[in-house]
């Protein structure tokens, strides 16, 4: 049997497509090669916002066609954000899809499984679809892969107004720790020598049971402790709120090396009242205090964030506030959108909506000052001698490796793929683009 996955979103849609790819390769399946060759296609979808919805069902509708057309015995599930959004609403709209499958109903999928290999329904429509609880995969570690995505929390509680995800993903729920540090050490075993901490708001995590209460922090301690047993070189962790962000997690990381010295710091906006209409939980002042704090600590580290435009409410002064922001920060990239109202949140129902046009106009002056200070501080970095893992082969040169440096830059450099996993050291000596090259690599 031959499976083929679309995956879009998140790095933890990334995670949980490579834990469900574990699960059909337990049950002796394949990848096919071409998707319209396989037994079972899996989309596997993001609802944060409208054009990644708009994408899913673009793809949904292809796959939909060719199951009419040309394999009528395609097994097509959807699965993530937006199965877990709309629900049966999809196989309404889409009377051939075969399952649905939401982010609390992952356990099902061995079933499923069974079921096509089997030409039988093994899963009555009513269990696949009703609401589980959510369950931590044991393991999302990719074959031949040496970065590996680690979960440790799930869900939500924060409801920022403009915001779907504790309605698709739930209330916050902390991964034991024990199973945190055993999938540290398994993948650290298997070769991987970076691992990326994920949870919608990682900073939140909490675990309490039988007298242990273990914070974000204690974790951070825990898993520093896993990775230097199991080789894993370099950790990094997504996403911060900037709101839970504590000094004991900055005193955690300065201390030890092997956290990478970049952090994305999601601040959305730079006005107040803004943030305070966003449910953010901070104001700018306490954004520019942590900044501080962060980088008193680890003078090196560099920061990236997410910019939201547009809002409802917004005024000519509310950007300028984040233009304000933005000049002192200085990050070293963003990502930058503007607002798309969703249902069932706060804001889907806010007044004094702006119109496309401005919002577009607004957007663009944010990615042009983000351009701006990209390519100042990168320029600033040249003649810079730093440590660099290296992760493939360049797309456009196949003698070119691929690297990233633990400030989150990219660099290109002359070597072949034998060396794809190792660490090395490169002097920075020119630039393409946001892209750095050096001469020569040093493996140590």
């Amino acid at each position: 049997m031959t499976y083929f996955f679309e995956t879009y979103g998140c790095q933890m849609n990334s995670a949980e497509s490579a834990a469900l790819i574990l699960v059909c390769k337990e049950r002796g399946w394949s990848e096919a090669l071409k998707s319209d060759k396989a037994d079972l296609v899996l989309i596997n979808t993001c609802s944060v916002r409208l054009t990644a919805e708009k994408r899913a069902f673009g793809r949904i509708s292809h796959y939909v066609s060719v199951k009419k057309k040309y394999n009528p015995n395609l097994t097509l599930v959807i699965a993530g954000c937006m199965a877990q959004r709309l629900d049966v609403k999809l196989k309404e709209k889409y009377p051939l899809l075969d399952y649905v499958m939401g982010t609390s109903q992952r356990s099902f999928f061995p079933l499923i499984l069974e079921a096509v290999e089997n030409g039988t329904i093994a899963v009555p429509e009513s269990d696949i679809t009703e609401k589980s609880v959510f369950e931590f995969s044991g393991s999302h570690f990719q074959e031949g892969n040496f970065r590996s995505f680690v979960p440790i929390m799930h869900g939500c509680d924060n409801f920022c107004s403009y915001c779907v995800v504790p309605y698709v993903r739930g209330r916050e729920v902390s991964r034991d720790p024990d199973r945190v540090t055993r999938e540290i050490e398994l993948v650290g075993e298997r070769g991987v020598r970076e691992i990326t901490l994920l949870g919608q708001n990682v900073n939140s995590y909490n675990w309490k049971s039988a007298g242990a209460d273990i914070d974000f922090p204690a974790l951070l301690e825990i898993t520093a402790y896993a990775s230097e047993k199991s080789g894993v070189k370099w950790i990094r962790f997504l996403s911060a709120n900037p709101k839970n962000f504590s000094l004991k997690t900055i005193e955690v990381m300065a201390k030890n090396k092997v956290f990478a010295r970049h952090l994305h710091l999601p601040v959305q906006h730079g006005s107040d009242a803004i943030l305070n209409s966003m449910n953010r939980g901070y104001t700018a002042a306490s954004y520019l205090d942590l900044v501080r704090e962060i980088r008193a600590a680890m003078p090196e580290i560099t920061l990236s964030t997410d910019i939201l435009a547009g809002f409802p409410g917004e005024t000519e002064d509310d950007i300028q506030k984040t233009f304000d922001l933005m000049n002192e920060v200085k990050f070293l990239y963003s990502y930058m959108y503007h607002f798309n109202p969703r249902e069932s949140t706060k804001a889907f129902d806010f007044p004094r909506r702006i119109s496309d046009d401005i919002k577009k106009e607004r957007l663009s002056r944010i990615i042009k000052l983000q351009k701006t200070h990209t390519t100042e501080l990168l320029k600033n970095r040249l003649g810079s001698a730093e440590v660099v893992f290296i992760e493939g082969i360049s797309k456009k040169n196949a003698d070119e490796l691929i690297t990233r440096t633990e400030k989150d830059e990219m660099v290109v450099v002359p070597g072949n793929k034998s060396l794809i996993g190792s660490f090395g050291r490169v002097t920075l000596s020119g630039l393409k683009g946001n892209t750095f090259t050096a001469k020569e690599l040093n493996l140590i």
